[in-house]
């Protein structure tokens, strides 16, 4: 491998991108990061985050050369690491994935549901051709998938394509930082076992330093996780990821978006506008106190991580989206799940669980045929395969609601959908 390291960022209009430069610093002396290549379609954004990123650079002390590009195959050709980032149709359409299911009182939520669902058609076509263009122009390169929902994304690229691809969320470290925050220890001493799907994992087998957490600490852990339940996590036993509150919990939280008055999509539009003007900001060298609020955080120390362990060959225990290959035995093997994985220049295995706790098979086995369905629905512009994917899911499955929703949500997706729409060309 080329000792002088490539990285593009794809997407790289995102408010997240000066975090990947940030934990670049923790690794100076192990990555020899020389060119960072930022690209986006919006060339508004592209450009302020570009002088943005060069003034952080110089204050993070980080010698990289900084560069940007509205061409694909420029922005990957040569690149051994892709981060990709992207929001296709932005926060605009993400409004409408949330407001259109609640109208008939179904989850509004960007990647859960069936505003998730058409968040996933908007964007594996165009992953689809970020990862063939890859093939061409960086066969042996690693695209790190930071876009949601990326279990999907992650299922379509590797169905579709022969990419590299490694599928990230930051959700595999939450309970190694919810032990942190409760606890006050190193979070390395924290082990866990994780399976399910992306935003839909259950965390198990907790342990500090090679022994079983106490009742207490595992508690004390668990308040962390604010977005469930307290009591229905003691009444699991284990931990589950914060998105299983649109399963659990599920009219209570379509009444709180109703109560608060606005959608979480609503209310990053205004908040980006703060992080942006800080960014476009020549005299701003540091990163905007308002993008602590953005949520996500994490996700860069896990995607340089990742490159860490693949460029120097160090073995790493890792949470990442990847093709089942038997872990979940009631699961296809070509099926992508989210599940620890020993990560080296290799790639990714898989790890057995040990132990899958019995309450979450069915909603696991429910969602991932919903996944499936959904992105050969995405890949096929087949609206049969749509309402399948649909009347599979557990926030929707009703046939009178399908039929309401599916031509609603193609109108409002028209202009990003057109393998729904060519035989009306």
């Amino acid at each position: 491998m080329d000792n002088r390291l490539k990285l593009t960022i794809v997407g790289a209009g995102s408010s997240y991108t000066p975090e990947l430069l940030e934990e670049l610093v923790n690794y100076k002396d192990r990555l020899p990061v020389k060119e960072i290549m930022l690209y986006d379609i919006n060339e508004k954004r592209l450009e302020i985050m570009e002088g943005f990123c060069k003034r952080f650079a110089d204050h993070l002390g980080l010698p990289v050369d900084i560069q940007s590009t509205n061409c694909l195959e420029k922005a990957l050709e040569g690149a051994q690491f892709v981060d990709t980032q992207i929001r296709v149709g932005g926060n605009k359409q993400r409004v409408k994935d949330e407001k259109i299911p609640l109208k008939y009182g179904l989850v509004g939520q960007e990647t859960t549901g069936a505003g998730g669902m058409m968040k996933a058609f908007r964007t594996i076509p165009v992953m689809l051709n970020v990862a063939r263009t890859m093939e061409k122009v960086s066969p042996d390169g690693w695209l790190i998938n930071y876009t949601n929902p990326t279990g999907l994304i992650t299922e379509a690229v590797t169905k579709y394509t022969k990419a590299n691809i490694a599928g990230f969320c930051s959700g595999g470290i939450f309970p190694k930082m919810w032990a942190k925050k409760a606890l006050g220890i190193d979070y390395r001493r924290v082990q866990y076992d994780y399976v399910g799907l992306n935003h839909l994992n259950f965390m198990s087998n907790i342990t500090i330093d090679g022994r079983p957490v106490t009742e207490e600490e595992f508690l004390a852990i668990a308040k962390e996780n604010d977005s469930v339940n307290i009591d229905l996590i003691k009444l699991l036993g284990v931990l589950p990821s914060p998105y299983l509150q649109w399963y659990y919990q599920t009219q209570e939280k379509i009444d709180k978006i109703f109560a608060d008055g606005q959608t979480r999509g609503e209310y990053v539009q205004t908040l980006e506008k703060k992080v942006y003007d800080a960014y476009a900001d020549p005299n701003v060298c540091e990163k905007p106190a308002a993008l602590a609020e953005r949520g996500g955080g994490g996700y860069s120390e896990v995607a340089i991580g990742f490159v860490d362990a693949v460029y120097n060959n160090t073995d790493r225990e890792m949470v990442v989206n990847v093709p089942n290959r038997g872990a979940v035995p009631f699961l296809p093997d070509n099926a992508v799940i989210e599940a620890k994985c020993l990560v080296n220049c290799r790639g990714m295995q898989p790890l057995h669980v040990s132990h899958i706790p019995e309450m979450c098979w069915g909603l696991i086995a429910a969602v991932k045929n919903y996944e499936q369905l959904a992105v050969e629905a995405a890949v096929e512009g087949d609206i049969r395969k749509m309402k399948l994917a649909l009347l599979a899911h557990p926030l929707v499955r009703q046939y009178d609601l399908v039929e309401k929703l599916v031509p609603e949500l193609l109108e409002a997706n028209k202009e990003f959908l057109p393998q729904f729409f060519a035989s009306e060309e």
